[in-house]
């Protein structure tokens, strides 16, 4: 007689392929499905009665920043009570490695609006892999897929110098580049609106994506720009795909400014259409209609030449605010316009570590508190001056018709693009980081009917999945690891707001990580199953 660690009985199976459901039992041992048929018989250390629920392969979250802070976060709250088992991590360009020991405090200065405050990092590695095995000599309870990222191995390599690479530079990052891809990295990630990244031009980037082709990794993009020059944006990617033989794949699909909405049904058709000239592209989406990001993104990309410390410098020059100003209010900038188009009232403080007092507030609320929305670019520039740069925002700036297309087309998986935090975290995070993929099951699936159940759980799990590379996850099927949502489809539903964002969903009754159980009808056991899973180990 068959002995399964769990038992989960009577359960609408929906296995991630997209498939009808069907009620079936599924067998756990070792980490494993073992079992998956009708009526399963044997003994089983811990039996859940699924009957009327759903029973499916874990949520496989494939852009966020949860990486950032697993060290202060090792529970992973946010996610894993969502039901997402599996994080591919490293986005945007964005990492805490490789590290280059006289340019640490560059890479500091730039992650600080994204770490926990008092939390001793200890900053005691250098390679990519010595921060993943970090991690895993204190665990977590979710799994974490790495990717490298582009912008970091930039800055080891030139710091924020915003010139063009040379021949040397680009070899000593292509051989950093490399050594994460040998140590299991499973593609390479870039956030062209972000310096140091964004000071790559199309070419350097060209030679980065040919690595990643030959380790049969994928190229994921923040592209340059999605907004006004968002069709550009999108064709610079495709090329990037076409002329290195990489998978492509655009990070959190989307038009921003009221001025681009409706954008996305020709960039779609365009990806549709590199496809059938062999470039392999895909995208992602989140379900809302804010995005959320360092609020320096707000700035001309030429301001953080020499990192935050010089940027801060350039704010407090008289000459240089007005450049600044000039060529947000003509849309002149270089890469994204977000205070063009999100206004000011559209951009809302999510954490501002040196005074959490303006969490949740708007910059225009911000600057008429203390009298100098006048002038709001004076008064935003001394604001900036005042916390040190420091803060993450949510922007208000897209359209609920795009992101439906968006999401309901074949081509896209559904992504937080949230980084970890708790309950007890002081800040307003974007609520994203609680509700994503529940948000998508109840709003998008059981209200709005734009997707089935099966096609829904399939752009959580299966599709990110094939996106990224893996092989034993995101399928509900004898032999594959065991990591495995229940939930109830009649009541599952976010519950995080953008004024009270911490808040858990409901309807989420178990997720099963690596065989173990980290959530128990809806609470955390504190048990920490999760792994790093590296290409090709």
């Amino acid at each position: 007689m068959l002995k399964y660690d769990i038992l989960i009985k009577n359960g609408h199976i929906v296995d991630g392929t997209g498939n009808p459901s069907t009620v079936m039992d599924v067998g756990i041992t070792n980490g494993k499905v073992r079992g998956m048929g009708r009526s399963l018989s044997g003994d089983a250390g811990e039996v859940i009665d699924a009957t009327g629920a759903v029973v499916c392969p874990g949520f496989i979250d494939l852009h966020n920043h949860t990486d950032l802070a697993a060290l202060a976060y090792p529970r992973c709250e946010s996610h894993i009570m969502q039901g997402i088992t599996t994080s591919v991590v490293g986005n945007c360009g964005l990492a805490m490695a490789p590290i280059n020991p006289e340019k640490l405090m560059l890479l500091q200065e730039y992650l600080a609006p994204f770490l926990p405050k008092g939390f001793d990092w200890g900053w005691n590695w250098r390679s990519a892999e010595e921060y993943w095995a970090r991690i895993e000599s204190q665990g977590s309870s979710m799994n974490m897929v790495p990717l490298a990222s582009q912008g970091t191995i930039r800055l080891a390599v030139m710091g924020w110098d915003s010139g063009p690479s040379t021949p040397a530079q680009v070899e000593d990052m292509k051989r950093l580049l490399a050594e994460n891809l040998e140590q299991g990295a499973w593609g390479m990630s870039a956030g062209l609106i972000y310096p140091p990244g964004c000071y790559a031009d199309t070419a350097e980037i060209i030679e980065l994506a040919k690595v990643v082709a030959k380790y049969g990794g994928v190229y994921t993009t923040h592209i340059r720009n999605e907004g006004d020059r968002l069709m550009e944006s999108v064709d610079e990617a495709i090329s990037i795909g076409k002329a290195s033989g990489v998978r492509v794949e655009l990070s959190h699909h989307k038009a921003l400014g009221r001025n681009n909405w409706g954008k996305v049904n020709a960039t779609l058709r365009v990806m549709e259409e590199a496809r059938d000239n062999g470039v392999d592209v895909t995208c992602d989406v989140y379900p809302y209609q804010a995005c959320s990001t360092t609020l320096t993104a707000c700035l001309p990309p030429w301001t953080m030449a020499g990192g935050v410390s010089a940027m801060l410098k350039r704010l407090g020059d008289p000459e240089l605010r007005k450049r600044i100003a000039g060529e947000i209010d003509s849309n002149s900038v270089a890469m994204e316009n977000m205070i063009r188009g999100s206004t000011w009232a559209g951009i809302v403080i999510a954490s501002c570590p040196v005074n959490h007092n303006y969490d949740g507030k708007s910059v225009e609320t911000i600057l008429k508190e203390a009298g100098r929305f006048s002038d709001p670019y004076e008064g935003f520039f001394d604001f900036m001056l005042e916390i040190g740069g420091e803060a993450a925002m949510v922007a208000f700036a897209m359209d609920e018709a795009d992101l439906k297309v968006v999401l309901k087309h074949r081509l896209s998986s559904v992504i937080t693009d949230a980084w970890l935090t708790n309950v007890e975290a002081e800040e307003k995070p974007h609520p994203r980081s609680y509700g994503s993929f529940p948000r998508v099951l109840s709003k998008y699936v059981r209200e709005d009917k734009l997707l089935t159940l099966e096609e829904a759980v399939r752009k959580m799990t299966s599709m990110p999945a094939s996106v990224v590379g893996l092989q034993d996850r995101g399928i509900l099927r004898e032999g594959l690891a065991a990591d495995v949502v229940v939930f109830d489809p009649a009541t599952i539903r976010d519950t995080a707001t953008f004024l009270d964002p911490k808040r858990y969903p409901e309807g989420i009754h178990y997720v099963v990580v690596n065989g173990a159980i980290v959530v128990d009808h809806g609470h955390h056991t504190g048990c920490l199953s999760g792994k790093i899973l590296r290409k090709g180990r």
